[in-house]
């Protein structure tokens, strides 16, 4: 029997992955620092290896992972989430991802931009704090500032036009695109794109979607299409989008790994597709999917009859009849995460990551 290391397990789109591969016949361990994890509460783990965490150190993270693709005698590992730029720089092992520089770059808010602008992509206009285009822009246009390397919007401002544009070593100074917030999923073999969900979120925690509603959006679609095939990529790629007053999207993130729009495709396909490029990858007939547990929060805090309306209407993206585990137990596993949360005073998204992401 073959077996894939997953590199995350705590977060419900690992869980997809995992009883994916566990229904094509694979043997599934999930390498990560949390002891327990929800992917590790479902019948489709065989085993769940505890890591250092990558933020702790680098090189220690990669040689403890190494050694449990050699233990494990892995045949694939598949990262998840922000611990991809890590598991990039792994060697002896196949990766589902592409080589370090190429997920760095994509990686960082300044490198995507970068990357975008010399395919002809449309994408606003960023540079370095304290440069004179930064300045320049700053006077002409509102803007935001964030870190090159963050996620689920964490560091992110917003100024006006006029405003004093922030020198901050670490951050990105990019013109301001007004309009609706858009986010995408692809899954990619050599530069070709095997199936891309396009979405928006419905009800959020912070920044960070919790409900979200699967949409038809073709200009989007070609803007990833184009990047996969600029760049070759394989692997999973995300991207955020700002559509404007004229339906014109802009990309304004790259993120080199999953989101939740993982959620849209049918769990049955998606390791067939990662194995083999020409396997479809459908989406599930639900338009609408939801993190019922964060909903549920929400609609204890300030998301009042929204939450409630969407906790009782839509389905959750980690509940199964034949696999009720994870769901479950979802409050013990996702203790660390909670606890976290409270201690700083932040949603569950802005710190289910913060001990595995790319902070160089």
């Amino acid at each position: 029997m073959n077996t894939v290391v997953l590199t995350l397990g705590r977060l419900p789109k690992a869980l997809d992955i995992a009883r994916s591969f566990h229904a094509a016949g694979w043997r599934v361990v999930v390498a990560e620092p949390f002891a327990r994890t929800l992917v590790g509460a479902s019948r489709a783990c065989a085993a769940q290896r505890q890591l250092p965490a990558p933020v702790a150190g680098h090189a220690q993270y990669l040689a403890a992972l190494g050694a449990v693709v050699r233990e494990e005698n892995a045949q694939l590992v598949v990262p998840v989430s922000e611990e991809t730029p890590h598991v990039a720089h792994l060697p002896n092992a196949r990766l589902f991802t592409m080589p370090p520089a190429d997920v760095l770059r994509a990686h960082h808010k300044q490198g995507f931009i970068d990357m975008a602008q010399s395919f002809g992509l449309d994408v606003p206009e960023s540079f370095a704090p304290g440069s004179a285009e930064a300045t320049a822009l700053a006077a002409r246009t509102d803007f935001i500032t964030k870190p090159v390397h963050s996620c689920s919007g964490r560091g992110v401002r917003f100024f006006t036009a006029g405003d004093a544009a922030p020198d901050e070593a670490g951050n990105v100074v990019q013109r301001r695109i007004h309009g609706d917030v858009i986010s995408s999923c692809s899954l990619a073999h050599n530069g070709r794109v095997s199936s891309t969900v396009v979405y928006r979120g419905v009800l959020f925690s912070g920044a960070v979607a919790i409900a979200f509603e699967r949409i038809d959006h073709a200009t989007t679609e070609d803007w990833i299409a184009r990047f996969i095939a600029a760049t070759g990529w394989t692997g999973f790629i995300s991207f955020d989008f700002i559509l404007d007053a004229q339906g014109r999207p802009w990309g304004i993130e790259c993120n080199p790994r999953t989101t939740s729009g993982l959620h849209f495709w049918r769990t049955e396909d998606i390791a067939p597709a990662v194995l083999d490029a020409a396997h479809p990858l459908r989406h599930r007939p639900e338009r609408r999917l939801q993190q019922a547990y964060s909903v549920l929060t929400a609609a204890w805090g300030r998301g009042g009859r929204a939450a409630l309306r969407t906790l009782f209407t839509t389905r959750d993206v980690s509940w199964s009849r034949a696999d009720p585990m994870p769901f479950l137990t979802m409050t013990r596993t996702s203790w660390p995460i909670i606890r976290e949360s409270a201690r700083r005073r932040a949603t569950f998204g802005e710190v289910a990551t913060l001990d595995v992401g790319w902070i160089a």
